[in-house]
């Protein structure tokens, strides 16, 4: 199975086949009904259908002439200004086809285009308003200058529910034949982690590796460590068992393979459940986050969470 093929497959085609962002499509559906559009903005963590939302705004509005009004770039590839003076100039100038009323252009992770190119396309996004309006996708809203923010409709796109993913992917592994059991549905949530782009490549490797898609199988090809084993280097860390605890930590990273910011923020994840007091747990989470600062600068891993786990069992915090 090819992941583009199974993505576009099974991807929404109508704003009514999106789920879990129910207030938007509500709004979106009602500018549909009316034949009108402001420019938008769609902000939100990835993988919660933005995207898809401007794709199938577009197809409600423009039915079989979406072809022809419609046009998606994605400003990651091609961030200067370059892009706004050809590429979006261009289209948006040239007048819409089929009797629509305007054309819609979808810049996809708007975030990161350069200043200098915002600013040209505020000036494009004024001009050419009566022939084109324009969707800006980015994860990061305040990443957009404020004089294009003024001129958008602000839609802020949420993470997804567990249910609402659980749905999706029983249905995507029926569509598809793959067989998936509770506790791999479960563990591709947890990854997951509200985002349904995720869930559906984590399903599609897992299920090219085994005829069942266990919670085994699902860590093995994620570079993830199972948040049991967590909970227990955790557990045996607060017990002040530090051998055991750095045994744990060295078999997660050397054997399994877990890279250590990945574990880092797998352990800040499961720090609530920790039988601690309160106070204990907040100077973890403060130890934490100066661990997986270090990390990403490029401090050595191990060595680093191996002084978290020192802290931990030391017990001087509590």
């Amino acid at each position: 199975m090819d992941i583009d093929l199974w993505t576009e497959k099974h991807r929404p085609r109508t704003l009514t086949d999106i789920v879990g962002q129910n207030i938007i499509v509500e709004r979106l559906v009602k500018f549909v009904e009316k034949k009108t559009l402001p420019h938008c903005l769609f902000a939100g963590p990835p993988g919660t259908a933005k995207t898809t939302a401007g794709v199938a705004l577009a197809r409600d509005l423009f039915g079989e002439f979406f072809e022809r009004n419609f046009m998606e770039l994605n400003a990651s590839d091609e961030r200067g200004i370059d892009v706004v003076r050809n590429q979006i100039k261009s289209f948006a100038r040239s007048l819409p086809a089929g009797g629509a009323p305007f054309k819609i252009l979808v810049l996809d992770e708007a975030d990161h285009l350069t200043n200098d190119a915002q600013h040209a396309l505020r000036r494009t996004m004024e001009s050419y308003a009566s022939s084109c309006r324009m969707i800006l996708i980015c994860n990061y809203s305040s990443r957009i200058i404020p004089p294009i923010q003024s001129r958008c409709a602000v839609f802020k796109f949420a993470r997804l529910s567990e249910e609402d993913i659980a749905e999706r992917l029983e249905y995507v592994a029926k569509e598809e034949g793959v067989k998936l059991n509770p506790k791999g549905r479960d563990s591709i949530l947890y990854l997951a982690n509200g985002d349904m782009r995720v869930a559906i490549n984590l399903l599609q490797a897992a299920s090219s590796s085994t005829k069942v898609v266990t919670d085994t199988a699902v860590f093995a090809i994620s570079g993830r460590a199972d948040p049991q084993k967590i909970r227990t280097l955790l557990s045996t860390a607060v017990a002040s068992d530090f051998d055991q605890a750095l045994g744990m930590l060295r078999i997660l990273i050397s054997q399994d393979g877990v890279a250590p910011l990945d574990l880092t923020r797998q352990i800040h994840r499961e720090i609530h459940s920790l039988e601690v007091n309160t106070y204990r747990k907040q100077t973890i989470l403060e130890r934490t986050a100066e661990v997986e600062f270090r990390v990403a600068e490029g401090a050595d891993g191990e060595v680093q969470l191996s002084a978290l786990l020192a802290h931990i069992a030391l017990g001087q915090d509590s």
